[in-house]
């Protein structure tokens, strides 16, 4: 089994910080979860991060130390059931139980639905619809044996109101949604709580990890700038305070930024409008191409391909963001690839 400490024996510690609660984090290599694993890590707990690609957890590890913190990494992949259930028991056996569980893993693809293929959505779900149930299930036994714990799973506000151009997220994020707000109710009175936390855009620098189908370039144009005007996203520092505030408390939903709480409460009073809305988005996002358009290109290499200076203002803070949360680090291909062939862990929308 591979896990790597960063700075400490592989051996259970002795030493006073063995007192401290464990929370485990899959998706903790880069971006939102790297910021969640350090939120956690400055409330005084002691913090394992998982991911598929040991190269981002090696730097995921690296900036923590240069924030003053400590990130114990485990190569793991959220697809992989049995997988998950042995690194929990190799955490718990080295650590401690596990008290803090948070699921952040995940992939954005962005373009036209016809452009997408069935291992699109396939990589969608695995990830971010079975991963959260995968990591629930493996630490979900031991918390209810001990009748305390916090399971928390991000999800977005793609998971309530499916968007345009990004429907194998959206479908995903529905269904992740659905498990995480069902198991709270089947936890009441356990000891042991659920929150399903639901942002909309966050600047965590993602936008380069994002996955880009149809006319990548146009599609990165528009998605990009979202997810750096400060206007249209949130600070990721503030949102990974926010997160952990509400799964720590035992919140069974938390809606995450103005934008996100007025989007979800328009379209539960009024779905048809926001359809009607909807619609009108869908027709003036840019357009499938005639031929081709079932290469996915990277955002790096979509950035890469657009020669705007207007586009590289509007995406500062968003470039800022990638340099400091991890997200410059190309992902390494998976065995498996059948999409893209990224980390597993890369963005969020929300």
């Amino acid at each position: 089994m591979e896990h790597t400490t960063a700075g400490t024996a592989a051996s259970r510690p002795t030493d006073d910080a063995s007192l401290a609660p464990v929370a485990l984090v899959a998706g903790a290599s880069r971006g939102l979860g790297l910021v969640i694993a350090r939120e956690l890590a400055r409330r005084g707990h002691r913090v394992v991060g998982l991911s598929r690609d040991p190269d981002a957890l090696a730097g995921a590890a690296e900036t923590m130390r240069g924030w003053g913190y400590e990130l114990h990494t485990t190569v793991a992949d959220v697809r992989d059931d049995a997988r998950l259930r042995e690194v929990v028991a190799q955490v718990e056996a080295e650590h401690g139980p596990i008290e803090v569980a948070i699921h952040v893993a995940g992939v954005i693809q962005v373009g036209p639905e016809e452009c997408f293929e069935r291992a699109h959505y396939e990589q969608a779900i695995d990830t971010m619809l079975w991963g959260p149930v995968n990591l629930t299930q493996a630490v979900l036994p031991g918390m209810r044996a001990r009748r305390r714990g916090r399971l928390g799973v991000v999800t977005s506000i793609g998971g309530m109101i499916s968007v345009p151009h990004l429907v194998p997220y959206s479908t995903a994020k529905f269904g992740a949604v659905g498990y995480t707000r069902g198991l709270a109710a089947e936890l009441a009175g356990t000891g042991v709580t659920a929150t399903t936390i639901v942002p909309g855009l966050m600047r965590t620098g993602s936008h380069v990890q994002a996955e880009f189908v149809g006319n990548a370039e146009a599609e990165y144009a528009w998605f990009a700038p979202g997810a750096a005007i400060p206007l249209l996203s949130m600070d990721a520092e503030r949102a990974a305070a926010r997160m952990v505030d509400g799964v720590l408390a035992g919140r069974s939903l938390l809606l995450l930024s103005p934008l996100t709480k007025i989007g979800v409460r328009v379209h539960g009073l009024a779905p048809a409008t926001t359809g009607a809305l909807l619609s009108v988005m869908a027709r003036v996002l840019p357009a499938s191409p005639r031929r081709g358009g079932g290469e996915t290109v990277l955002g790096h290499d979509a950035r890469a391909r657009s020669s705007s200076d207007l586009l590289e203002r509007l995406t500062t803070l968003g470039t800022r963001a990638s340099a400091r949360f991890n997200e410059n680090r190309r992902p390494r291909p998976a065995s498996d690839a059948r999409v893209g062939g990224g980390s597993g862990e890369r963005p969020h929308l929300g």
